[in-house]
């Protein structure tokens, strides 16, 4: 307001003194003084009002009413002296009969104010708002009533759900009694209605009603004259769900419900107004109608004041349009809005007239169309209320009014256009574009009352037909043609094409419309970052920050009370809106300093990682914990970042402080949530966001109600471990007279190039960590909705297809046929339009733009990060998850609706996100197991699929060396499987049979997910391969050292699996019916893949260096080639031999063990002698046939069996002809060539050949000359200084673990040959 009078300037006989009272209380408030002065160089002096033109003022303003009696007791002439009583007059007219009836209710007993019962009339562990409104539960099944109840009559209430969970709403009596299994509806005189099951209840169950959605509403109805319960969802009636309900003396109703663990609901008896009223019921509490009177006439006088004008030098009133109002600096005017505000703001403080009177008027002002921008009044009004209410009342009345703008937006029903989200968004904003009233929002209520989160969700509709969806989207389509694999084919024909593109076009129709409310909500977020408001204190931007950083710390913090998280359907919309915010004022400040980076390049420095200017809470670091690094790292901090680590500090960082029980974190971490936010208390995200914290606890097992509000002892514990976010001011984030701010402690590599204003990488190191609490999660869920249409899309192909062959004659198979078919295309339009929906929303294409440009950033910001060498520990762990999980994500759930080949440099954006896998999957400078497991498993996938495979052959040679010899590293010193599946994959498609996607007994069943890297198609990697090899082939110790550990895990991983089969074998056997533990039979099947993965990587190793095993030079060559024999006759005599073990349990094709089948380890075994004893050279040959059939384990039976042959069999005969079909290499012409079967048929032709040679010239050995140990050669070997014996092959593979002798356990200092003297004559 622009004003420069005092009160003099008004009639010369009327200037009193003010001072106001406050209606409704006892307390006497002086009111502020209104005399203003603001524009002091250029004064404004108007004319005296003369008593005439005020008068007439008045009476405009306050007009008589049509009463006469009042009428003629009132014709003197108003003026500020007898104004009040003539306000008081026309306030109490009308309300003596209302307030009568108010004062005596007949049905109803109880309290006139209706709120859950907290002190008895509960069941269970529940979680309580502060207004005993909303509801959460915390236990199996908990039960809990209204506090009174009604016996004659008509009556309603509203009940908000807020989650879609199994719940049971409706009513009860006094008598009662529910438990953990039995609730509202299980008893004989409760009624219930069951909109998760969709069912009601009354001891027995039918089906009723609709499914409901978290955001409906549900109406509960009751009328005790007919005997009828029924059920309204959204407004619209459900029916009567139960008829002769009990009634007469002794029955009474109350509300209840009983709700699971974690759902949650809020009631709405009566305090605000109903949405949904129902003509001729009455809801459980009155409404305020004498206080609703009163605000409708308060407000009818505002509105005069706006419409009219005074014109001074004329003497006359003027008639103007209320949307241009203002105050033009007339006292008059000021003077008659205090007289109708200090009426109207007590009641204003009051929820139920802020939603009926104050928030529809705003909502009406906007009804006129246009932008926000052109209604002014809105903001006028504002200015008003700061002006001419007190501090208290304002807050109060502008708390309330977003409690109820976030609850109508949570809670209205999506329509077509989204007309009902669109308004109160547009309110939002004119309510938020006023600076006093935003930033008070910001700093008290957004984030500490309100959860304002809610208002960047768009939920979506699980009924589209009542969502409009059906006209938006006439004509459905989904995929029509599969391939034998269930794979959908890209081939349509042009009927299918017209349906697709019509789908499509509806689609973007859609999409358009969820645009505009995007935008909307994009406009609130581009509000609470602004920076220039600076006018009245701190600007919106760094209110914003602090209680943001707050926000994290509570998601981060809490993760197992479900009542502070925000959920995760909440955050996905929250994240997409806050970078398009984000980047647009990146650019805006790129624009005004180009020398800044743009954010194209966007990237988070990584001294914010160390210099404690950024609060991480518990996340944690890549280099453990942060006292840790703290203390080793400090002279590192000093010498790179001139940061230096206060000594106390650290010592006030003990291992005791960290190692505190979980409730005691618990309770700092709740203590923390509530620190720093006045004297406001967090609400419940689970219950009515609007409402208070979910902090009263009541349980039936502890009587007493429970208060878990921390002590003060607890929240500042709290602080001494973390920054106090709530404090920082512009100057500690943005920096200024040399101050760095945030980017304090630059390390020397880091570049002096300006970056952004400082707030904004705080705000985008929010986004990542947002993106790694809950939204990667959250896309993977929402995309089983597409799954679902592919699911139901193949069953009705399937059924179509069952139907062009049913014959004619069976027209009862014909008619369930087309039932299913009819069910399956009903299900499929409606999932198709949700689905379009969730594409819009979630997977559009802008929304995959805004995942890869969190990826980019991240990938940068590791970039960066690495260059400070040591640093590099400190960096949260949260950065790495974000680049693995975000690319997970843009290929498993954007794609192929969005493919990923059209994403700006995604070719260059997939090689560096190879390279930061090869090189720090191995990282030393990282500790934590998870992620270390997490980047091994990335790294995985990656050389599973072409694209990302050819991305790592494209990093630095240098950076492909070290990371093949950090595979290569001796798998006993870390976790090993992963590493030999990621060498399996650069092998698979070279190997012996080994060009197969899926096993071959497995292709008739459907695959869990295609899209697993396992189901890829093969894709080796010469490239990779060939560093393999040179490593081994030029590192002698590294080579023995990796084969000798592959060895062992073959060793253990195979007996492992046949003491498991033997166990499943028994537990068949039993005559009683038994069933095995699916975890043992999950174990089991790993060991088998395991054990043929491991055959795969000897077999790839033998290949591609076969001078490992065969040449004899090298030291440890002769051992690996024993021990190779040794282990390949134990696999193969275990899996050939005739009914065994084996046979028998691949024959039970148990669920969970259908992977173990004689081809994939029988072909990795073969595949491994046809590249020693076919493959290789002449000496090579020799050597490998020496050695295998000189291991006592060896039998031609087994090499027979690979063929389908036996060992009566002659060589290229037929098998005879018996019951069972045995297995035979041959029965695999699509897996194995023919020039694989003629090499197998020229090892068994050799091996047939050698071993009789063998057995001819063998000649006998005495016991006494064999090896104590294996039984299986002769003494071969003398050990110094103890001079005990056995054969080389024992005592070599003995030393690669162990120096102490097999039987004195003295150290061995060294081996000889042992040669045994000739016995005397």
């Amino acid at each position: 307001l622009s004003l420069s009078l005092s009160l003099g300037t008004v009639s010369a006989a009327d200037t009193p003194v003010w001072k106001m009272t406050s209606k409704g209380t006892s307390a006497t408030y002086s009111r502020k003084s209104y005399r203003l002065t603001s524009d002091i160089e250029k004064p404004k002096i108007t004319g005296f009002v003369n008593d005439r033109l005020l008068g007439n003022y008045l009476h405009h303003v306050f007009p008589f009413p049509e009463n006469a009696q009042l009428a003629a007791t009132s014709r003197k002439p108003l003026n500020f002296q007898n104004l009040n009583e003539h306000l008081d007059r026309l306030l109490s007219e009308g309300l003596d009969s209302e307030t009568g009836k108010d004062q005596n209710v007949d049905g109803r007993l109880g309290p006139t104010t209706v709120v859950l019962d907290h002190t008895s009339g509960f069941e269970g562990l529940l979680l309580v708002d502060d207004d005993l409104l909303g509801v959460v539960g915390h236990s199996n099944f908990s039960s809990i009533r209204a506090t009174s109840c009604i016996y004659k009559g008509k009556w309603m209430y509203e009940v908000l759900i807020s989650s879609q969970g199994l719940m049971q709403v409706g009513w009860c009596t006094l008598h009662c009694r529910f438990n953990q299994e039995e609730g509202v509806g299980d008893t004989s005189d409760s009624y219930a209605y069951d909109g998760n099951r969709v069912r009601k209840w009354n001891v027995t169950t039918t089906n009723y009603g609709k499914a409901w959605a978290a955001g409906d509403i549900v109406t509960c109805v009751i009328d005790l004259d007919e005997g009828k319960i029924g059920f309204c969802l959204n407004g619209i009636s459900l029916g009567t769900a139960f008829e002769d309900i009990r009634s007469g003396p002794g029955i009474a109703y109350f509300p209840a419900i009983s709700l699971s663990f974690k759902e949650s609901v809020a009631f709405n008896f009566g305090s605000r107004p109903i949405r949904y009223p129902m003509e001729g019921y009455r809801p459980m509490q009155d409404p305020p109608e004498a206080d609703l009177m009163k605000a409708h006439k308060l407000l009818g006088y505002l509105k005069n004041v706006f419409t009219i004008s005074l014109d001074i030098q004329e003497g006359r009133l003027v008639e103007k349009d209320p949307a241009s109002w203002q105050a033009e600096g007339e006292p008059t005017v000021l003077i008659t809005l205090a007289h109708i505000f200090n009426c109207f703001s007590p009641l204003m403080c009051k929820v139920y007239l802020v939603e009926e009177v104050l928030m529809r008027y705003f909502l009406g002002i906007l009804e006129r169309g246009g932008a926000v921008d052109e209604h002014p009044l809105i903001q006028r009004l504002l200015d008003l209320m700061w002006l001419l209410m007190e501090d208290y009342e304002v807050q109060e009345c502008l708390k309330q009014l977003m409690m109820s703008l976030l609850r109508a937006y949570r809670f209205s029903p999506i329509i077509p256009d989204l007309g009902l989200q669109i308004h109160y968004l547009r309110l939002t904003i004119a309510i938020l574009k006023h600076e006093k009233t935003r930033k008070y929002l910001l700093s008290n209520v957004l984030f500490d009352v309100l959860r304002s989160v809610v208002f960047f969700y768009i939920k979506t509709p699980l009924r589209v037909e009542e969502a409009g969806l059906e006209e938006l989207i006439p004509t459905t389509w989904w995929p029509t043609r599969f391939d034998k694999e269930g794979q959908e084919v890209k081939e349509e024909s042009a009927e299918e094409r017209l349906r697709r593109r019509a789908y499509e076009r509806g689609c973007q129709r859609l999409k358009k419309r969820i645009e505009v409310v995007e935008e909307l909500q994009i406009q609130i977020l581009k509000l609470f970052l602004n920076n220039r408001d600076k006018g009245s204190g701190e600007a919106s931007r760094y209110i914003f920050l602090n209680k943001f950083r707050k926000f994290l710390q509570e998601n981060a913090s809490n993760r197992g009370n479900p009542t502070i998280l925000c959920p995760p359907e909440y955050m996905v919309c929250f994240l997409h809106r806050l970078i398009v915010a984000l980047r647009s004022y990146w650019d805006e400040y790129r624009l005004r300093n180009p020398s800044a980076i743009p954010s194209e390049d966007a990237y988070v420095p990584p001294q914010l990682f160390f210099n404690g200017k950024v609060d991480y809470f518990d996340q944690q670091r890549l280099g453990g914990l942060l006292s840790h690094l703290k203390k080793t790292l400090k002279d590192d901090l000093a010498s790179k970042a001139n940061i230096i680590i206060d000594p106390a500090e650290i010592s006030a960082i003990s291992m005791d402080d960290l190692d505190e029980d979980d409730e005691s974190i618990t309770q700092q971490r709740l203590g923390g949530a509530t620190a720093g936010g006045g004297a406001l208390a967090r609400p419940s995200w689970l219950s009515s966001p609007t409402l208070g914290r979910a902090n009263r606890f009541l349980s039936t097992a502890a009587v007493s109600l429970m208060n878990p509000r921390r002590s003060l002892a607890t929240v500042e514990k709290v602080k001494v471990r973390t920054l106090n976010v709530e404090q920082r001011t512009e100057e500690d984030i943005e920096g200024s007279h040399g101050n760095d701010g945030l980017l304090l402690g630059r390390p020397p590599d880091e570049p002096e190039q300006p970056i952004t204003e400082k707030s904004l990488l705080e705000i985008l190191d929010g986004a990542i960590m947002m993106y790694n609490l809950s939204v990667h999660q959250q896309l993977g869920k929402m995309v089983g909705v597409s799954d679902d249409v592919h699911e139901y899309a193949v069953a009705l192909k399937d059924t179509e297809d069952k139907i062009a062959r049913c014959p004619t004659t069976r027209k009862d198979i014909l008619d369930e046929l087309t039932k299913s078919q009819k069910v399956f295309s009903e299900k499929l339009n409606h999932l198709s339009r949700r689905l379009a929906w969730i594409n819009a929303t979630i997977y559009s294409k802008e929304k995959m733009l805004d995942i890869y440009w969190l990826l980019q950033v991240c990938i940068r910001v590791i970039e960066h990060s690495d260059r400070t060498k040591t640093l590099f520990a400190f960096m949260p762990e949260f950065y790495m998850n974000v680049a693995m999980n975000s690319y997970s994500a843009l290929k498993n759930y954007f794609s192929p609706v969005n493919p990923m080949d059209e994403l700006p440099g995604y070719q260059e954006t997939l090689s560096r996100l190879a390279a930061i896998l090869a090189k720090h999957f191995a990282d030393a400078r990282i500790v934590g197991t998870d992620i270390k497991d997490s980047l091994m498993q990335a790294l995985a996938s990656y050389v599973c699929y072409p694209h990302s495979l050819r991305a790592v052959e494209r990093i630095p040679e240098e950076q492909c060396l070290a990371m093949m010899k950090n595979l290569l590293a001796p798998y006993e010193q870390r976790p090993w499987a992963q590493t030999n599946w990621i060498l399996v994959r650069l092998w698979r498609g070279c190997g012996f049979g080994y060009r197969y996607t899926r096993l071959p007994h497995l292709l008739k069943s459907k695959p869990e997910d295609a899209n697993m890297p396992s189901l890829q198609k093969p894709c080796p990697s010469t490239l990779l391969q060939q560093h393999m090899a040179d490593l081994l082939r030029s590192d002698c110790e590294m080579a023995a050292s990796f084969l000798n550990s592959v060895l062992n895990q073959l060793n253990w991983a195979f007996s492992e699996f046949i003491g498991m089969i033997q166990e499943i074998q028994q537990a068949a056997e039993r005559p009683e019916r038994n069933f095995v533990d699916s975890r043992q039979l999950k174990v089991c099947a790993t060991c088998f893949d395991l054990s043929v993965s491991l055959l795969r990587v000897l077999e790839m190793t033998v290949t591609l260096v076969p001078e490992i095993f065969l040449n004899w030079t090298r030291q440890s060559a002769e051992l690996l080639l024993r021990r190779l024999a040794q282990l390949i006759n134990q696999v193969l005599n275990r899996v050939t031999a005739e009914k065994n073990l084996f046979d028998r349990v691949v024959n039970l094709r148990l669920p969970g063990l259908e992977s173990v089948d004689h081809y994939p380890i029988l072909v990795a075994v073969t595949g491994i002698l046809v590249r020693i004893l076919v493959d290789s050279d002449v000496q090579g040959v020799q050597r490998g046939t020496v050695v295998l059939l000189a291991d006592p384990c060896f039998q031609l039976r087994s090499i027979q069996y690979l063929l389908g042959e036996n060992d009566l069999t002659a060589l290229g005969a037929k098998p005879p002809g018996t019951v069972k079909k045995h297995f035979s290499l041959q029965a695999y012409p699509d897996y194995i060539s023919l020039e694989e079967l003629m090499k197998v048929e020229g090892l068994l032709s050799h091996l047939t050949r050698e071993s009789k040679q063998a057995a001819a010239t063998a000649l006998p050995t005495s016991e006494e000359d064999l090896c104590p140990i294996c039984y299986a050669h002769p003494i071969s070997a003398i050990f110094r200084p103890c001079s005990h014996k056995s054969c080389k092959a024992c005592i070599n593979q003995h030393l690669m673990n162990n120096k102490d002798c097999f039987f004195c356990k003295a150290t061995i200092t060294a081996v000889d040959d042992y040669i045994k003297p000739s016995s005397s004559s």
